[in-house]
Formats: C-alpha cells, sequence, structure tokens
C-alpha cells in the first residue's frame, strides 16, 4: 500500500517554472480602487510562482467596458473567461490556476 501511494505521489509534477506560458490572467480595473490594487498584488503573487502571462486593463478607457464591468472591478478572467468579480480570493485562485497547469 504504501509503495503504491509513493509511486503516485512521486509521478505527480508540481508546476514547473514557464508551465503556465499559454495562460493569459487580464484584470480589468479603474483608477484608485483598493481592491483592484489587493486584487493585483495576489496575481502577481502567484504570477511569480506559475509564470502566467499578466496584463491589466482600465475599463474607464472604453465606454464597452465601463458598462460591462465597471460596477464590478476588479474583474479577473482566466483565458479569457471571468473567474473573479469584486475580488481575488487567493485560495481559489491557485486552485484554479493549479488546474488550468494541468490542462483541465
Amino acid at each position: 500500500m504504501f509503495r503504491t501511494l509513493f509511486s503516485l505521489l512521486s509521478r505527480r509534477k508540481p508546476n514547473q517554472p514557464g508551465s503556465m506560458r499559454a495562460c493569459t490572467v487580464l484584470m480589468y480595473t479603474r483608477q484608485g480602487c483598493h481592491l483592484c490594487e489587493e486584487a493585483w498584488r495576489e496575481l502577481e503573487r502567484q504570477q511569480a510562482r506559475y509564470r502566467y502571462t499578466l496584463e491589466m486593463q482600465d475599463v474607464d478607457t472604453d465606454p464597452a467596458l465601463a458598462a460591462a464591468h465597471g460596477e464590478w472591478v476588479p474583474v479577473v478572467l482566466v483565458n479569457g473567461k471571468v473567474r473573479f468579480r469584486g475580488g481575488v480570493n487567493p485560495v481559489l485562485l491557485e486552485r484554479l490556476l493549479c488546474a488550468e497547469g494541468q490542462g483541465r
């Protein structure tokens, strides 16, 4: 039993540097938003581990973005899908990034 468990654990590969380069995280924000600043710090912290592409866009530069997301900033998209609105949960973010890194 222990040998089987050990073999399963040894086959599991942790996220290696560069494994998330195909992943893009985009955060919609606006100036003066303290929730956006907190979310950005968390995204940068995780980026150091998972090495994904991280981008930011101010919703107030585009009326359509302001209408769609202005009341909900920060809004975080992972590979084009909205994953967080109004803030980022660090535990859920890490689970999501781990799943993305494993190709789920």
